[in-house]
């Protein structure tokens, strides 16, 4: 999710009459211990349901209450929610609050002063410890500078940066002058960069010389003259530069500013803008599978709002707990689980530049030891990669300050849910295993860990306030166990508002593509799913990977766990191909364990084990070998790559996110 999910159904093709089937069934099952319950704020199942009964008899009370509870106003809401125009919402109409202030002032008149808000490392070893007193000082001072280069509010600002400090500080400032911020991914290339500007109508820029990633200089601002050459960005006027990488670059007079000259001389003081509730925030820009990227638009409270009371549920945080959210702050994960959530909430809260690379693949278990963190958020890719490297690595380290585990991105195979609490957790530390996306701002279900007893694979319950439910084509529930479309039936204080300029595109991709007969509004959410006897979600992956295999349709998450359950399968992604018989058959990308070879006799094998595993229906045609699979560089495998690749197509669409080429190369060969 993502990164979340990036959705986009302009192109879908569900057949109406048709469900997903679900039939690889996990068994095993995690209640927290009495004691681990009694430590956490919702302990217990009879606590959590008692949350969800009071969202669901008088959600504007619920919701209502929290708000004036969690977040700081400066002047009070008079409105919970106006529904009156579907399915654009408005969430704490009257009030005014600024996100800045709730991350940083509020705890300036309590004890988290000078507790430590941020714990930075860079990839070279280089580490920066900001307290929140710190973190205000410095929020104040970008602040001043970036009004001292002419923005105000209601001016949006593109952040196009490295896993650094100033990032987020960034990020604070501009929420604090009220300039919505468009955070762009260092990862994307220039023509992507330009796109995003222009759409997003951006008048400034902040970025980097560059910033480093498995063991090499990477290069930012270059990229951004690209974007901005030959008058292409008109309303661009300034570029705010900090010297990471200390690369020569070129500086164009009356533009580009260095982030040292102009933030240093400013005034640590800077009264915050009074925001209202349903001023933007963010546009936040995901790439749809056809068309241009989508800007999702997220406004003040009910996202400050959303942010903070997941973070508080879902981690139990705890005032001494170290908390470590292993995304980038490109990506939503970023904004709302590093970020506003953890700030919000007065957190300690780590950034990374690295990654595990070839120099030090353990580089994740080594500063879990050397910051002690408690409170460990990752995705299921970068799992599956720590299983294929073998568990002799983590064994190295003292991951004993560890006591809860997460899970964010893409459903996670049962059996690198296992891995992770065995051999990360020790068998002792619950995981979150999260499901949500760009588009709602925060986790929508999860396991909550004083409270739910957890299966491998599934995200369990949605929280409290979301009804979440699975339909057929017609927006009607479907029989325990039966796939269908995944839905929130009832608005929600983290929810998109809309897509950046695109009215249309945001009422049909995500409210009109499922209308009940009543005429109600749907959120639509793009993935297939299943909800089991225990009402637990079973989330299969975006109804664009579904399979339709001879009329059944069979959900390529519960095939992908099929093949990494063999002992020899580091890692998979299955795809659809055109069928003349059956409509589509089943082709599967495998990435083997270290020291396991790809043959004829290991395919066969691999064949009969999802056969054996799921049932003949679910047999792939074709087993294919890689030594690695495409991934944006968020992590998330291009789904849409391998479909093109087993038709036999060229390669359609946006590649600009994929993280390295020569995979491509490699399996068109």
């Amino acid at each position: 999710m993502n990164v979340i999910y990036a959705i986009d159904v302009d192109f879908m093709s569900f057949e109406s009459s048709s469900t997903i089937e679900s039939v690889l069934h996990e068994q095993r099952v995690f209640s927290p211990s009495l004691d681990e319950s009694n430590k956490c704020r919702i302990s217990g199942l009879n606590s959590y349901q008692k949350m969800v009964d009071e969202a669901q008899v008088d959600p504007i009370k619920f919701w209502g209450d929290a708000a004036r509870k969690e977040l700081h106003w400066f002047e009070p809401f008079t409105n919970v929610l106006n529904w009156n125009n579907p399915p654009f919402a408005k969430w704490f109409e009257g009030g005014k609050t600024n996100i800045s202030f709730n991350c940083l002032d509020r705890h300036l008149k309590t004890s988290n002063a000078d507790k430590c808000a941020l714990i930075w490392e860079g990839e070279p070893g280089d580490v920066r410890r900001f307290t929140y007193k710190e973190l205000h000082s410095e929020v104040c001072k970008t602040a001043n500078a970036l009004k001292s280069l002419g923005i105000k509010k209601g001016d949006l600002v593109a952040l196009y940066m490295p896993m650094v400090p100033e990032a987020a500080i960034a990020m604070l400032a501009c929420a604090r002058i009220g300039a919505p911020h468009s955070v762009v991914f260092g990862g994307f290339s220039s023509e992507a960069l330009r796109d995003r500007l222009i759409d997003g109508d951006a008048v400034a820029v902040i970025t980097a010389d560059g910033g480093f990633r498995k063991d090499k200089e990477v290069s930012l601002k270059p990229a951004v003259d690209a974007a901005l050459a030959g008058n292409s960005c008109p309303n661009v006027k300034s570029v705010l530069v900090v010297q990471r990488t200390k690369a020569d670059i070129e500086m164009q007079s009356g533009r580009d500013y260095w982030w040292e000259d102009v933030v240093t001389p400013q005034s640590s003081d800077c009264d915050p803008e009074y925001m209202d509730s349903e001023d933007r925030l963010f546009v936040l820009y995901t790439s749809g599978s056809t068309g241009k990227p989508k800007g999702v638009v997220h406004t003040t409270a009910g996202y400050n709002l959303w942010a903070h009371l997941t973070f508080q549920w879902i981690f139990d945080i705890r005032s001494d707990d170290i908390y470590w959210c292993t995304a980038d702050v490109g990506w939503i994960t970023g904004h709302s689980y590093i970020v506003y959530g953890p700030l919000s909430n007065g957190a300690t809260t780590v950034m990374y530049e690295g990654v595990p690379r070839p120099s030090n693949p353990g580089a994740f278990w080594e500063l879990i030891q050397k910051h002690n963190i408690s409170i460990f958020y990752t995705a299921p890719t970068a799992i599956r990669a720590f299983m294929k490297m073998g568990r002799a690595i983590p064994d190295e380290f003292d991951l004993t300050s560890l006591r809860l585990l997460g899970t964010v991105g893409e459903p996670i195979n049962p059996e690198a849910w296992m891995w992770y609490r065995d051999v990360i957790g020790r068998e002792q530390c619950p995981i979150v295993d999260t499901w949500w996306q760009t588009e709602t701002g925060g986790v929508m279900i999860s396991p909550l860990p004083g409270a739910t007893p957890t299966k491998p694979g599934s995200a369990t319950l949605p929280l409290p306030g979301i009804e979440a439910d699975v339909v057929d084509s017609d927006g009607l529930s479907v029989p325990a166990n039966e796939g269908g479309y995944l839905v929130v039936k009832r608005p929600w204080p983290g929810m998109m508002r809309t897509v950046h300029g695109n009215e249309k595109r945001f009422r049909e991709s995500y409210w009109e593509f499922l209308r009940p007969k009543d005429g109600s509004y749907i959120y639509f959410a793009g993935d297939g799913a299943r909800r089991d006897t225990d009402g637990y979600f079973w989330v299969m992956g975006r109804v664009d990977d579904v399979i339709n295999v001879s009329g059944h349709r069979l959900g390529t998450m519960e095939i992908e766990s099929a093949l990494v359950s063999h002992d020899a399968v580091s890692e998979a992604a299955v795809v659809g191909r055109p069928d003349s018989v059956k409509g589509e058959g089943i082709v599967a990308f495998v990435t083997l364990e270290s020291g396991r070879a790809s043959t004829e006799e290991l395919q066969t094998d691999l064949i009969n084990h999802v056969s054996s595993e799921i049932g003949p229906i679910a047999r792939p045609d074709e087993i294919n070998f890689s030594e690695a699979l495409p991934k944006t560089r968020s992590g998330k495998i291009m789904r849409r790559i391998l479909r093109d690749l087993a038709a036999g197509a060229d390669v359609k669409g946006d590649t600009s996110t994929l993280e390295d080429r020569s995979v491509l190369d490699k399996l068109r060969n």
